[in-house]
């Protein structure tokens, strides 16, 4: 189960990217930086401790923080430890207003107990124990009261006059925010551990299934410290693949009980990232990314939680504005990059992260291919044909990257001729050559170069494919035509023709290419792009790679893998057929992460449709009132409470009125008035223009959610560095 070419060295495989070799192949590694695997192993140790982690040696730490409860929460809550608040915000009493009404209240209580015990109010509140206590109880003259019973019986009385006189001075609520509770620090309890069938420690699922020897070997070793978040994570991942049916029961026993917590390792051999840096949650799935700030604009419920996004969220795509230096890479991107990338480690996920040369996206050991367009060492090469054989899909995917952002925002006229006069070539030249022609080769056609097109037209001649000579006739009557779109593409593909992409794109099979069709598999990419010196070429690049990840997701077989493109910048990236394809990837289980220096970078008739193509919007820190008001709009309103003052000057009749009016307006400088309220209801926007621009404090953001199930979480203030 854990074989099949998961353990030879980096860059032998066959394939361009590492392939599974078992059900789910995935692990992690302890906090502290020592090696979860046993004695053996090649997975090499790491040197530095990933925070929010349990540690080494032994699995106390895993086994408390594997039993942290982790409650339902609405969308985007950090469910780790989370206790729940309530939908409403309590009323809470001044802290002045309860102090002196529970004094009051207990002078109140003590004055009403000396007046009775004193016999000032006389003796009615003993007239019941005299009808109800024999005359053996009752001692001395007449209306004495003797005895420990009559005692207890004044006693009672005066408790419960206490009792009544506590409650209306709110003495609970003193005793809570100011009694011997609030002094102590709020720390998780050592309860006993929970029952074996409720322990997650115990793995009660495989033990109800009958893997009762594979569930005994995973405990063992997680009380002696040799699983971690993402050992745990991929075995359950394992273990839903066995319940699905891809995988046998006794290939599963088999694994775990030969290697343990190391079984069905992820193809590349690693079980945790070289470091984290952002706190994860690997049993819901989370990744923190700040704290909801404790504000009024922010529903109650949410105010002081930690706020946390995970494929669930990110199934709806998102998309974060704000200007250069608001922490859109190191508070948003990074984190997400880091969660996707241990969610492939798990088996749960394929990652694609995509930003300029040296961006910060993460550490290349983090990934499994790296992709350095325009650097003659990379490794692996981009297949700029996204690895189909089908002309049309390709030339359609190619057209989308060369003019996408040229085409018209409605109904898209130049992309179809686009697609249709590059299909006219790529066929005919796969047919001749058995493959997709390189840059250069689609430069020189494009243009109309006569070699080419006699190499071409002789091949076909010689093959018989009559369908596709008449697609090259086509093509040969309608260069020079007023409005061939030939003369673009090769302008765009031009910018591919550089001496800086000399080595890349080949389609000989000189050179390892990487496509996006291995999104099949969990597998983390990096694709840096070169942006200094060639802006043009790095978004017409992005466009590429988006292209061919929404085609890509649509087709694939196994779609329990999270697929995620995250893009660092999506300056030129938006286009009309890349807002319809974001809209269809929730259905395939896969979303996308762009980023933006400000809407400005989008055509103007898409702002709106792409705003409502994700599920989750991001405004931050520093955006423009223009930004802001496109996201006022696709927000929305809210009915709220609207309190108007008026102040109305009282006007004295009497003489004696007016000089006490006098004598006021001598004290405080201001005529006598009448303050009136009006209370009503009104429609407003939850965040106007004006606030999103500049109400919202340095390193915070505004940001709402959405779930693929549709549950929704309104704008909230969220501090990102929290």
């Amino acid at each position: 189960m854990d074989s099949d070419g998961t353990q030879e060295a980096r860059g032998t495989h066959a394939h361009p990217v590492p392939r599974p070799g078992g059900p789910a192949e995935v692990p992690a590694m302890p906090p502290d930086g020592r090696s979860l695997a046993p004695q053996g192993s090649n997975v090499p140790p790491r040197p530095t401790q990933a925070p929010g982690v349990p540690p080494m040696p032994d699995g106390s730490s895993f086994l408390t923080w594997l039993r942290m409860p982790r409650p339902e929460a609405p969308p985007g809550v950090w469910r780790f430890g989370h206790k729940p608040r309530p939908e409403e915000e309590p009323e809470l009493i001044p802290a002045r207003q309860l102090l002196a009404g529970a004094v009051i209240a207990f002078l109140c209580g003590w004055l009403l107990c000396s007046l009775l015990y004193n016999g000032y109010l006389g003796g009615f509140w003993l007239w019941p124990w005299f009808v109800l206590a024999p005359d053996s109880w009752t001692l001395g003259k007449a209306g004495a009261v003797g005895g420990v019973a009559s005692w207890i019986y004044e006693g009672l009385v005066f408790v419960g006059i206490f009792a009544v006189f506590g409650k209306i001075g709110h003495w609970p609520e003193l005793w809570r925010r100011y009694g011997p509770a609030a002094w102590r620090r709020s720390t998780s309890s050592d309860g006993p551990p929970p029952r074996p069938e409720a322990d997650p420690a115990e793995f009660p699922q495989l033990r109800a299934a009958g893997a009762v020897d594979a569930a005994e070997r995973l405990a063992a070793d997680a009380r002696a410290g040799l699983m971690r978040d993402v050992d745990h994570a991929r075995i359950i991942r394992a273990w839903q693949g066995v319940r699905s049916g891809r995988h046998s029961l006794a290939s599963f026993s088999g694994a775990v009980l030969q290697d343990g917590a190391a079984a069905c390792l992820h193809p590349s051999g690693a079980r945790d990232l070289p470091a984290r840096l952002a706190r994860h949650d690997l049993v819901t799935g989370q990744v923190r990314l700040g704290a909801s700030a404790d504000d009024p604009r922010n529903p109650y419920a949410y105010r002081g939680t930690g706020l946390a996004l995970g494929p669930d969220l990110l199934g709806t795509s998102l998309v974060a504005v704000g200007p250069a230096g608001s922490g859109k890479t190191g508070a948003v991107v990074r984190p997400l990059a880091e969660s996707l990338c241990l969610h492939a480690l798990a088996g749960r996920a394929a990652v694609v992260v995509v930003g300029a040369a040296g961006a910060g996206l993460g550490p290349a050991d983090a990934y499994d291919v790296v992709v350095r367009i325009g650097n003659q060492e990379s490794e692996y090469d981009l297949d700029l044909y996204g690895g189909t054989a089908d002309p049309d899909e390709a030339a359609a995917v190619l057209a989308e990257a060369l003019v996408g952002d040229l085409a018209d925002p409605h109904p898209g006229s130049d992309s179809r001729r686009s697609t249709t006069v590059l299909a006219q070539l790529l066929g005919p030249f796969r047919a001749v050559h058995g493959r997709f022609p390189s840059v250069p080769e689609l430069r020189q056609l494009l243009d109309g170069a006569p070699g080419p097109f006699a190499t071409l037209r002789q091949g076909l001649l010689d093959a018989g494919q009559d369908s596709l000579l008449r697609e090259l006739d086509a093509r040969e009557r309608q260069m020079g035509q007023p409005g061939d779109v030939g003369g673009v593409l090769a302008d765009r593909v031009a910018l591919l023709d550089r001496p800086a992409f000399a080595g890349f794109f080949d389609t000989s099979g000189r050179s390892r290419p990487f496509t996006l069709k291995a999104l099949d598999h969990p597998v983390r990419v990096r694709i840096d792009l070169p942006e200094r010196g060639h802006a043009d070429a790095s978004r017409m690049l992005a466009r590429l790679v988006l292209a061919q990840f929404t085609a890509s997701v649509a087709v694939r077989e196994d779609r329990s893998l999270f697929a995620c493109l995250v893009l660092d910048d999506a300056t030129g990236v938006v286009t009309p057929e890349s807002v319809r394809g974001i809209q269809r990837l929730r259905s395939g289980n896969a979303g996308v992460v762009l980023t933006l220096r400000t809407l400005d970078d989008v055509a103007r008739p898409l702002r709106g449709p792409l705003l409502g193509a994700t599920g989750c919007r991001m405004a931050l820190s520093g955006v423009t009132p223009w930004d802001g008001q496109d996201f006022a709009e696709v927000w929305g309103k809210e009915w709220t409470e609207a309190r108007d003052v008026t102040d109305r000057q009282i006007i004295a009749e009497t003489p004696a009125g007016k000089a006490l009016h006098a004598v006021r307006r001598v004290i405080t400088g201001k005529a006598p008035t009448a303050r009136a309220v009006t209370v009503r209801q009104v429609e407003r926007e939850r965040w106007s223009a004006s606030e999103l621009a500049h109400g919202v404090p340095a390193g915070h953001a505004v940001l709402s959610l959405t779930n693929v199930k549709g549950e929704h979480a309104p704008p909230l203030l969220v501090d990102l560095r929290g």
